[in-house]
């Protein structure tokens, strides 16, 4: 088989797990093995003075290229044994890079909270989409807090992953991934600001193309669904350079404008700011919206590599398997 056959099949039975077997829990998930890695590394390293836990912010950041290229030549070791362990391993690394069900998952565990007008479970359901205290939101910001946060992790956690898929095989996949994973963990304001800076700044040059392909993918999404698509691209254009990150607002903003709602993090964004505040209704909608993106986006995915050989010389580096 090809090297781009082994990469579609692949992407394929991944997309299938997803589906049907849904995320690993965490004591089996590849993401949070890393994670513990970079914790533990993390809680070794200065935090202060800045030029310091820049430094110690670069280490942490080179755990990605060594974490990837153990995991390379991990799966290509496991050819010896047998080359259907190579491409299982392939399929179990690749899977754990993207999350479609468990985000839409977790946006419906919010919308059903808000329904039973449960907001101590709805606060609890939002903390696993993002890192907002939820503590003091009522329902219309939960609502809207996690609409934003659906958006945003569609760029975040399907559309880049399989990005750097299509275009560098499975080790472009993991990398975002553990760049992404690195920024959720250091990279923000406050105690890691300076520690964090590195993987903060890589994880948005990554994610430059894949946030705003994301906001087109909405688009497309909502033609079918028969939203205002005038509305969500004016919106996308004049409200998405609002937030602080150079990427979220892509997203972000076109949701804002296709739903006609105003998503506002307090101090920080208003987007949509002429749209009815969110509703539970809202996130129905909003899941509705970034499933069928994350559909296209499969799809679009599946065909490329369908089509091409792009994956082609970062595949040859691990084997094909037969």
């Amino acid at each position: 088989m090809s090297a781009a056959g082994t990469a579609l099949v692949c992407l394929v039975l991944a997309l299938a797990w997803d589906v049907v077997l849904r995320e690993l829990p965490n004591a089996a998930h590849p993401v949070a093995w890393f994670g513990r890695l970079a914790g533990a590394a993390r809680g070794r390293l200065p935090l202060a003075p800045p030029l310091r836990a820049l430094l110690g912010g670069a280490l942490l950041l080179a755990l990605v290229p060594l974490t990837v290229g153990a995991v390379v030549w991990i799966t290509r070791a496991a050819r010896v044994a047998s080359p259907w362990a190579e491409s299982a391993l392939a399929l179990f690394w690749l899977q754990a890079s993207f999350s479609c069900r468990g985000l839409l998952d977790a946006g419906l565990a919010v919308e059903r909270a808000l329904r039973a007008n449960d907001l101590a479970t709805a606060r609890s359901g939002l903390s696993s989409l993002c890192s907002r205290d939820p503590s003091s939101l009522n329902g219309s910001e939960l609502a809207g807090a996690a609409t934003a946060s659906l958006a945003e992790n569609l760029s975040d956690s399907v559309v880049a992953p399989l990005f750097y898929y299509v275009l560098f095989g499975l080790p472009g996949a993991l990398a975002f991934r553990a760049v992404n994973t690195l920024d959720a963990m250091v990279g923000y304001r406050g105690r890691y600001e300076w520690l964090g800076k590195p993987a903060a700044r890589v994880d948005d040059v990554l994610g430059l193309v894949p946030a705003r392909l994301s906001a087109i993918l909405l688009w497309l999404a909502a033609v079918p669904l028969r939203l205002d698509v005038a509305r969500g691209w004016r919106t996308c254009m004049t409200d998405a350079r609002l937030t602080p990150s150079p990427n979220g607002g892509f997203p972000m903003a076109m949701t804002a404008g296709l739903l006609g709602v105003c998503l506002v993090k307090p101090d920080t964004y208003t987007l949509g700011a002429a749209g009815d505040p969110p509703s539970v209704q809202t996130l129905t909608d909003a899941r509705r919206l970034v499933g069928l993106a994350m559909t296209i986006t499969a799809l679009l995915a599946v065909a490329a590599l369908a089509l091409g050989d792009p994956t082609g010389p970062v595949w040859s580096c691990i084997g094909s398997p037969p």
